[in-house]
């Protein structure tokens, strides 16, 4: 009992710290070009600090539903490139269009890894997002909603940690029963001929829709590279 009870704690304390940063690739589809097939892009974003992120994706052209896949690498600014990050793998598709209005869907699987005092902990999830906006070649606007969920998420005690807290504690992986957190939001962005510089600001609220993180919010400044 008491070893669910630590890690329930430690579960708790890295989801508030560790799994709110919700950054993803923002993207102009009005202003998708079979020329510039490669898309890298750079973000920095303010929770609990400043946290940057690089990406790459390749546009698939098909016709009326573009897809862009890739992946993105993030971190807290002043962490080892081997201490805290994110990584995201996966895809984003333009599924419906009428005048400017378009909706999208993105999928992604995603790897974090967090440590501090007390543990070192590697977790699996994924994240999915739906987007409906405006756009136009030079700028767009629109609104996000999506759910980024903790699958399975493997934990290593420090010594300090069984010194100090809890001796019997025990090490491995755990599936737990939360762990997700809904989001929704707007982004948008100005567009010029290859590059763009785009925005994400909105709200998290976690999965039994009764709570929230110490900071509810996100916020996320980036710029692309078409080319």
């Amino acid at each position: 009992m008491k070893t669910i009870i630590f890690k329930s704690i430690i579960i708790s304390t890295v989801f508030l710290v560790f799994q709110h940063k919700i950054y993803a690739q923002v993207i102009n589809w009005e202003n998708v070009s079979a020329q510039n097939k490669h898309l890298l892009h750079a973000n920095a974003g303010a929770e609990y600090g400043i946290t940057a992120g690089v990406g790459y994706h390749r546009l698939i052209p098909v016709k009326k539903f573009p897809l862009w896949v890739g992946g993105e690498y993030s971190m807290p600014a002043g962490s080892k490139l081997a201490d805290d990050f994110k990584i995201r793998l996966g895809a984003q598709i333009r599924i419906a269009a009428f005048n400017h209005f378009q909706l999208s869907a993105r999928i992604q699987g995603i790897s974090r890894r967090y440590h501090n005092q007390s543990a070192r902990i590697f977790n699996f999830g994924s994240d999915l997002a739906a987007t409906f906006g405006y756009y136009k070649k030079k700028w767009f606007a629109g609104a996000e909603a999506g759910f980024d969920k903790a699958i399975v998420t493997n934990f290593k005690h420090s010594e300090w940690f069984r010194k100090n807290i809890y001796d019997n504690v025990q090490d491995g992986w755990y599936v737990p029963a939360t762990g997700g957190n809904f989001y929704y939001g707007l982004q948008g962005g100005y567009s010029m001929k290859k590059t763009a510089i785009t925005f994400r600001a909105g709200r998290i609220l976690q999965q039994d829709f009764k709570s929230q993180p110490l900071l509810p919010f996100y916020g996320q400044f980036g710029v692309n590279f078409r080319f």
